[in-house]
């Protein structure tokens, strides 16, 4: 489907920490047509500053009372001009919105699990993907690791879904104390010949270590990569991703628009 630029008025902004904010935005056509994992490109703010527009996941397809589909919301982290300006951003006020873009998670059917595997911000596309498992009667469980306690967000978003939590945090103030990667290692040793998919999204060194122990495990593992991406259309070559064809061979992807969700067997990790 063709992608839309919209002016999207601001509906709310929702503070989940002095520098987390979940911003929505009311754009009916753009959530009717985003899948899981799929992005968008915003612009905030006027003028010149930031000149660029910056890749956003859809955290949230924002519906009505009937059902029908009536906004985004979008998962933010103040580091930046851009995401500056969408901490701030106050109900009424207008942002340039071009999407949905870039290739979706592959949901699974039951009875295959979902694991999904985010790691700060990593989080985003999670919340539809949750979702679009839970229409389908699959079980999932979230593997969320973060550096703190209070920077674990939509906890009871995902329980009220009956996702399984398994936590950790670098400073083990909440779950257990270290990498996410850890329990999620153990927990795949456990589960024998069951039949389980990974979903994970995070820094990249998190990434490279799912798809490690994916691989070790003999499972199949989508990543959403994060990339800096210019223009989200494939014409700046910003976002390119080494990875390796059926021949082996090695080739450069757009991850705007190959991806941002790719084989994580395909990737070559630094």
């Amino acid at each position: 489907m063709t992608p839309t630029d919209v002016a999207a008025e601001v509906t709310s902004n929702e503070a989940l920490s002095p520098d987390y904010n979940v911003v929505s935005l009311a754009a009916p056509t753009i959530a009717a047509a985003a899948a899981p994992g799929q992005f968008v490109m915003v612009k905030a703010g006027c003028g010149h500053d930031p000149l660029l527009r910056r890749p956003f996941s859809v955290f949230e397809v924002l519906r009505d009372a009937r059902g029908a589909a009536t906004g985004i919301s979008l998962l933010n982290k103040r580091i930046g001009t851009s995401t500056a300006w969408l901490h701030a951003a106050q109900p009424g006020q207008r942002v340039a919105c071009l999407g949905p873009l870039g290739r979706p998670f592959t949901t699974v059917d039951p009875p295959a699990e979902a694991w999904m595997v985010a790691g700060g911000v990593g989080l985003a596309p999670f919340a539809t993907l949750t979702d679009a498992l839970v229409a389908r009667g699959v079980r999932a469980t979230l593997f969320y690791g973060a550096r703190r306690a209070s920077e674990l967000f939509y906890l009871d978003f995902f329980r009220r879904r009956g996702v399984e939590l398994v936590l950790s945090t670098e400073d083990g103030t909440a779950g257990e104390r270290g990498r996410i990667v850890e329990p999620l290692d153990r927990a795949l040793a456990s589960r024998g010949s069951a039949a389980v998919m990974l979903y994970a999204c995070g820094p990249e060194g998190m990434l490279a270590a799912t798809a490690k122990i994916a691989e070790r495990h003999g499972r199949l593992c989508q990543v959403s990569v994060e990339r800096i991406m210019g223009c989200g259309l494939g014409g700046c070559y910003s976002c390119v991703v080494p990875m390796r064809d059926d021949g082996g061979d090695v080739h450069h992807v757009r991850s705007c628009l190959t991806g941002p969700v790719l084989a994580a067997d395909r990737i070559l990790w630094p």
